[in-house]
C-alpha cells in the first residue's frame, strides 16, 4: 500500500514511535570542502528503492528496561537515551522486539525490527539536504539541534529536547552516538541501489554525534 511521508508507526506497550522514510535518491558522504571531512567520505550516489519506518527519538532508558530488564547508562533517567550498550546490545534488543511484536501479532509478515543501514541513516539525518548539517552548512545554530560538547555540560539530555530535522527526527547530530547495522567499510566506488554494507568486521558503524 501507498504510505504518506512521516506516517508513523507508534508501539504502545513501549511508547515507540517510528516515522516513515519515504523511498528515494541523496548523495553519500561529504563534499572535500566539508570542514572535518573524513578521507574515506567521497561522494556516492545512492537509491533507497524500499522506504522504511526509522524511531522518531533515541530509544530512551524507560523503553530499553522494558525489554532488556536493565538500565546501561551512566546518566539515568526515564526518558534519557539509553547509552552504554554495545552494537550486539543494539541488535539483540531489535531481535527481542521482533519476537515480541510477532507474538502479539502486531508485526505484518515479512517485516523486522533492526537497525539501520548506513545509508537509511544518512538518508534519514540529511531529511533531503545536501548541507553538512540538516539545517545548514555552519555549525552555527546546531545547539538548537544537537546536544553536543559545546551545550550539553557533558551528559546526555532526554530525547527530543531540541529541534527535529524536517523529517520529524530528534538527535540525529548529537545526544549520544547512534549504532547502524553494517560493519565499517569503504564507500561504494559508484552509483549504488540499497548498499548494506559489509555485515561482518572488526569495527562497526555508528553515526551521529555525542556529547564528548
Amino acid at each position: 500500500p501507498k504510505i504518506a511521508f512521516g506516517q508513523p508507526w507508534t508501539i504502545p506497550d513501549m511508547q515507540l514511535e517510528m516515522v516513515w522514510m519515504p523511498p528515494g535518491k541523496f548523495r553519500l558522504g561529504s563534499s572535500v570542502l566539508e570542514k572535518g571531512r573524513g578521507q574515506d567520505e567521497r561522494l556516492t550516489e545512492v537509491v533507497l528503492s524500499r522506504g522504511f519506518w526509522l524511531s522518531k527519538y533515541e530509544v530512551t532508558q524507560g523503553q530499553w528496561a522494558l525489554l532488556m530488564r536493565a538500565r546501561p547508562s551512566y546518566v539515568e533517567g526515564e526518558k534519557f537515551p539509553v547509552e552504554h550498550v554495545s552494537w550486539n546490545d543494539a541488535a539483540a534488543f531489535c531481535r527481542k522486539m521482533t519476537e515480541s511484536e510477532r507474538r502479539k501479532g502486531s508485526l505484518p509478515r515479512g517485516f523486522v525490527y533492526s537497525l539501520p543501514s548506513e545509508a537509511q541513516w544518512e538518508y534519514a539525518c540529511r531529511a533531503g539536504t545536501t548541507t553538512a548539517f540538516s539545517h545548514g552548512n555552519e555549525a552555527g545554530g546546531l545547539d538548537k539541534y544537537a546536544w553536543s560538547s559545546a551545550n550539553a555540560a557533558k551528559r546526555t539530555h532526554p530525547v527530543g529536547s531540541l529541534r527535529p530535522n524536517q523529517w520529524g527526527l530528534y538527535d540525529m547530530h548529537g545526544n549520544v552516538l547512534e549504532w547502524c547495522r553494517d560493519a565499517y567499510g569503504e564507500y561504494p566506488k559508484s552509483r549504488a541501489i540499497d548498499p548494506k554494507g559489509p555485515s561482518i568486521g572488526e569495527k562497526r558503524v555508528a553515526r551521529g554525534g555525542s556529547i564528548l
